[in-house]
């Protein structure tokens, strides 16, 4: 089945038949919960986006709708057996449909592909072909569809425009012209459809009518705004004249409105807007990975390893966000020191092993890649040594730090990284390694235990955030304030276990929209698991919780928490040992509690030699976001077990 909601809102079944949605409020709600794009979304917001005035009987209203739209869109699921398209989850309902089976959601995906990869512009064309319409063309009079609609058309109008570019710079187009003639007489003050238009007629052979397009839209920006044209847009008449336009080629870096950036320029840009997290990181590291993608065609070394060299942003999590754009950053790396050979420039080389080492995070590799990071970050920080760049160095301590998680129990060594990079980044002025700095030192501390040390980090890194202009910071620190009243929780007159879950609850819609899908996945829930074990409770079992990474290490308590011991004994069984990552101690506690429960003596054995270096450390706490209690707890309870006759 799909879902399509670029139009008037429809559900199809695989067969191409129709699926009876039933009314207005039916179709209202079905579309609201595919705008959340699979997040929860709480009863009183469905009814205050339904009615501008809620009835009385609202909420029952509300569940009626959601019990027909389950009824008709899984019309074969048994009786008491629970939903799987519409989930409750929480104190509202989300929608569990794969991306690919709702076209807004398709359509997204492949304009997100499209940015990073002019190859995958036939999946863009597929996608725009899908629109049949205004998005939520049915749902009137609801300011959230509004927004939407508003949102999903400026999409729409840049994916049209993105796929147009693509074909130019390939070489092609010259058929374009009737398509974005049309467009530029629908939305004539978008330049950009004006450069696409002039670059498409004159590869059609047509530079008078290029010119003309050009002088029109010039008239128009000068008449009715009183604004002259773009750079971008004054150099392509001149190039025009001049017989010299672009031609094909290539697609290169990120173009933006206005003039086209260089490698460097696109780079020193996406640098910039990373900090801020959200939209703006994610486009980052997309104009990141154009920018020395276009370094690279052009042949120079030189120029491609100063493009990758230049964004030395800092990071602070040991999973990546995009885990294949990471592997892309790091075999451009590599291919550019390779060419640099070892007599290379050393400041460069250095730079390209820290971005290296920066770019492999630990929980995303093989031992053998997971070797060459640690290789390229020690190289990194060696080469650094030996040259005068503070800031140089501190961007080679960052690749130090993401490659210290070999073992679990090192927060001690990762609190002497980050000390020496706050140390560095204080004396010499650079507030965003200062907040990286801080970053380091609270997550140690957290797993240390030290709650105070943490919360004095905590609001140093907040206050340098306010200057830096560096907004994640405080949904970081909310996540360690939600971890603190965690471990004040088992404490005489500590918050509820309700009330932290309302913290770790607000934290995680904080995040939900930072760009930091490496970090922001399956958090939530093991937040909320370290709770409850915490209180020895049972773990979370709602089937709608989205474990993420975690779920292979999680799944044998939650299948014992349901009274399923075989299969969480065959469950355990296939565990693998844990990514070296900031969750590993996290990872094997749960395997050490899961293994005591089950009387599994060889795998209790086996996860508290693991953890015995980490005695002293709270599990999950090296996050700084949120913990299990003590490990010592833990590795008691599996030595207990494992040396049990």
């Amino acid at each position: 089945m799909r879902i399509d909601v670029l139009g008037a809102v429809r559900a199809v079944r695989d067969d191409g038949s129709a699926v009876d949605l039933g009314g207005p409020r039916h179709r209202e709600v079905l579309a609201r919960l595919v705008a959340a794009e699979g997040r929860m979304v709480a009863t009183d917001t469905l009814v205050d986006d339904l009615w501008t005035d809620p009835p009385a009987r609202a909420v029952g209203a509300l569940r009626t709708f959601v019990a027909a739209l389950r009824r008709a869109l899984e019309p074969d699921r048994p009786p008491r057996s629970p939903p799987r398209v519409i989930v409750t989850e929480g104190p509202g309902y989300a929608l569990r449909l794969s991306r690919d089976d709702v076209d807004v959601h398709r359509f997204q995906d492949a304009l997100a592909r499209a940015r990073r990869d002019p190859e995958a512009a036939d999946d863009l064309a597929a996608a725009l072909a899908t629109w049949r319409g205004l998005a939520y063309a049915d749902v009137t009079g609801s300011s959230w569809a509004q927004r939407e609609r508003t949102r999903l058309e400026e999409l729409r109008l840049e994916g049209v425009e993105l796929s147009a570019r693509i074909r130019l710079d390939s070489g092609h187009g010259a058929d374009l012209v009737a398509e974005l003639d049309a467009h530029v007489s629908e939305h004539p003050w978008r330049e950009p459809a004006w450069e696409l238009l002039a670059r498409a007629l004159y590869r059609a052979g047509r530079r008078a009518d290029a010119l003309a397009r050009l002088r029109r839209a010039r008239s128009m920006l000068v008449d009715h705004l009183g604004l002259d044209p773009s750079a971008a847009l004054q150099r392509l008449e001149t190039d025009i004249l001049n017989g010299s336009a672009p031609g094909g080629g290539a697609p290169t870096a990120w173009t933006g409105h206005g003039g086209r950036l260089g490698p460097r320029t696109t780079t020193d840009l996406a640098r910039t807007l990373a900090p801020a997290g959200g939209d703006a990181l994610v486009r980052s590291r997309r104009e990141r990975l154009a920018a020395l993608q276009a370094a690279e065609r052009t042949g120079d070394l030189l120029l491609t390893a100063r493009t990758i060299g230049a964004y030395d942003v800092p990071a602070i999590w040991s999973r990546a966000d995009d885990a294949e754009q990471s592997r892309a950053v790091v075999a451009a790396a590599r291919r550019t020191l390779t060419g640099l050979g070892p007599d290379g420039p050393a400041h460069l080389r250095v730079r390209l092993l820290a971005t290296i080492a920066v770019e492999s995070r630990s929980a995303d590799l093989s031992e053998t890649d997971r070797r060459l990071a640690r290789a390229a970050a020690e190289q990194a920080e060696a080469g650094a040594r030996g040259l005068s760049d503070p800031a140089l160095l501190a961007f080679a301590l960052n690749g130090m730090f993401l490659q210290s998680f070999t073992r679990p129990g090192l927060a001690a060594v990762r609190d002497g990284i980050g000390a020496e990079i706050l140390d560095l980044a204080t004396r010499h002025d650079a507030p965003t390694f200062a907040v990286l700095g801080r970053l380091v030192r609270l997550q140690s501390a957290s797993a240390l235990g030290d709650l105070d040390a943490g919360a004095a980090h905590a609001a140093a890194a907040d206050r340098l955030a306010a200057t830096a202009e560096a907004p994640l910071v405080p949904v970081l620190t909310a996540w360690f304030g939600a971890r603190a009243a965690a471990d004040r929780s088992i404490e005489p007159g500590g918050p509820s276990p309700a009330v932290v879950a309302a913290h770790y609850r607000a934290a995680e819609n904080s995040l939900r929209s930072a760009g930091m899908p490496g970090l922001h996945r399956g958090l939530f829930p093991l937040a909320l698991l370290g709770l409850r074990l915490l209180h020895d409770r049972q773990p979370p079992t709602d089937p709608a919780l989205d474990w993420g990474p975690y779920a292979l290490w999680t799944r044998p308590l939650v299948l014992l928490a349901q009274d399923h011991a075989e299969e969480a004994r065959r469950a355990l069984a296939s565990v693998p040992e844990p990514p070296r990552d900031h969750l590993q101690e996290a990872m094997w506690c749960l395997t050490a509690r899961a293994a005591v429960r089950l009387g599994e003596r060889d795998i209790a054995a086996r996860a508290a030699a693991a953890l015995r270096d980490a005695r002293a450390e709270h599990a999950g706490a090296a996050s700084g976001m949120l913990t299990m209690g003590p490990v010592g707890r833990y590795l008691a309870e599996a030595e207990a077990c494992a040396d049990a006759g």
